[in-house]
């Protein structure tokens, strides 16, 4: 290691243990441009950053299930999320959520009775979103950016369940990652014909046909899937790692 690589990683030590230490306990919510640098902030973005890619490193081929933390026991979509991420942990998959309820919890519920590893990246919210009790690794960010890169870095495959206005910001996210070459193509797996299937309708007829925004082969980057078995194929035919 050179020196100056010596210098930046003990500046970043330094952040970290900052990040940790200066953080006021009222803190006041980023809602417009700043008129100071807050150093505090700064701090604790970077130990936000540093410990959750030290979670992630951990686990060499992974899974992150995204979709409502609304689900019940009851649903359809808990009970195929639960069987799924079951089997994928027997594969070898860590499986990776946002660690609350819903789908998440069906997730880390099959592959911790699996036997597996079950991780959870979770956000801190004014309305508390506590843990599932079916995790064997978690970690709690306050920034949703920093929590998305992790998500992003996380994974060999990414599972989208029927969610809300964050599940569909996960997709977008991924998928603009993929197609701007950002991170390589990985499977993209969204579950649920009927609720996935007018978002394609729109992307196929008003995006690409009547705007041209993206190209024929950008709808490629997506699999819809209706059963455990065709996502189970599915994945285990096209992850590269």
């Amino acid at each position: 290691m050179s020196t100056n690589d010596d210098q930046i990683a003990e500046q970043l030590a330094e952040a970290v243990h900052g990040g940790r230490q200066a953080v006021p306990e009222d803190r006041p919510l980023l809602v417009c441009k700043p008129n100071k640098i807050e150093s505090w902030r700064i701090f604790k973005i970077m130990s936000e950053f540093v410990e959750g890619f030290d979670v992630i490193r951990r686990y060499s081929l992974a899974v992150t299930f995204f979709g409502s933390a609304r689900a019940t026991l009851g649903d359809d979509s808990y009970q195929i999320a639960e069987a799924l991420a079951g089997r994928l942990a027997k594969k070898g998959f860590a499986i990776i959520t946002g660690g609350s309820s819903g789908i998440m919890q069906a997730a880390n519920k099959g592959a911790f009775e699996a036997g597996g590893s079950s991780v959870g990246l979770n956000i801190s919210l004014p309305q508390a979103q506590g843990y599932n009790k079916y995790l064997t690794d978690r970690f709690v960010f306050d920034h949703f950016f920093v929590r998305k890169v992790m998500l992003t870095y996380a994974s060999e495959v990414y599972i989208y369940f029927p969610g809300g206005f964050g599940t569909l910001d996960e997709f977008f996210e991924i998928v603009t990652l993929v197609q701007t070459k950002k991170i390589r193509k990985v499977p993209i797996i969204l579950f649920g014909r009927d609720y996935w299937g007018p978002l394609m309708v729109f992307i196929e007829k008003i995006i690409y046909q009547k705007h041209a925004a993206v190209d024929m082969e950008d709808m490629n980057l997506y699999t819809v899937v209706d059963t455990v078995d065709e996502a189970y194929d599915y994945i285990v035919s096209n992850v590269s790692c």
